[in-house]
């Protein structure tokens, strides 16, 4: 497989398959495709796993591309103003994800729902708590959004990060939930009542613009249901 990643914040991935190769995404994530390529939905590993994946922000059908001629091209797109971002796994490698942020793959590799083992922590952090895993070995592509923000953490070095900015993180960093400190900066700070803290080593990626925050300033613009 080829791919080309286009454009600054409205990008598009175009992917160039051989005869055999084949991608797969949610239902509905494909934007253009040439003649050559064969699409088929399921619940992609079964029922069961659909609906593990449903928790994690996908949906329960996947739709798999597959070239019937070397030169086939297909298009993907994000759902909103971010980055695209490319990760190559080895075979067993895996990634954690934030919900929803897994955009297409090729078919080799696996998407599954990833639990944090610290169940109360999560519960009450609101995000991070259900997140996405996965597993190579193939060609992973995922949509965060605003601009991207790489950072490679020693052993041992901690960053708190408001949950919503997380967007990708290797699986040897170690993420917890931790409640704010002080009463006055748990309810006037702005923050919420918890941060999440990831401690290295390993390579993360942090969103600047999460979803759930614009949206929250967008609101009051937008017209109610009764109007």
């Amino acid at each position: 497989m080829e791919f080309e990643i286009r454009g600054d914040n409205l990008q598009v991935l175009e992917a160039t398959l051989d005869s055999g190769e084949s991608m797969y995404t949610e239902s509905g994530g494909m934007s253009w495709m040439s003649k050559n390529v064969d699409m088929k939905t399921d619940s992609h590993g079964g029922l069961m796993k659909g609906i593990g994946r449903m928790f994690s922000g996908e949906s329960l059908f996947m739709t798999t591309y597959s070239a019937q001629s070397n030169g086939a091209e297909i298009a993907f797109s994000p759902e909103f103003p971010g980055k695209i971002i490319h990760r190559d796994l080895g075979s067993g490698e895996k990634i954690i994800a934030q919900r929803d942020a897994f955009m297409c793959a090729s078919s080799s590799v696996d998407l599954s729902v990833h639990f944090r083992k610290k169940l109360g922590a999560g519960m009450f952090g609101g995000e991070g708590f259900i997140m996405q895993q996965l597993s190579g070995p193939g060609d992973v592509f995922f949509e965060l959004s605003g601009e991207i923000v790489e950072k490679e953490l020693d052993s041992g070095e901690t960053i708190k990060i408001d949950p919503g900015h997380i967007g990708l993180y290797e699986t040897s960093v170690d993420m917890d939930i931790t409640r704010v400190k002080g009463v006055k900066n748990m309810f006037f700070g702005g923050e919420g009542l918890f941060l999440a803290t990831l401690t290295g080593p390993g390579k993360i990626w942090l969103q600047s613009m999460p979803l759930m925050n614009l949206a929250q300033r967008l609101s009051p613009y937008l017209p109610s249901g009764g109007e």
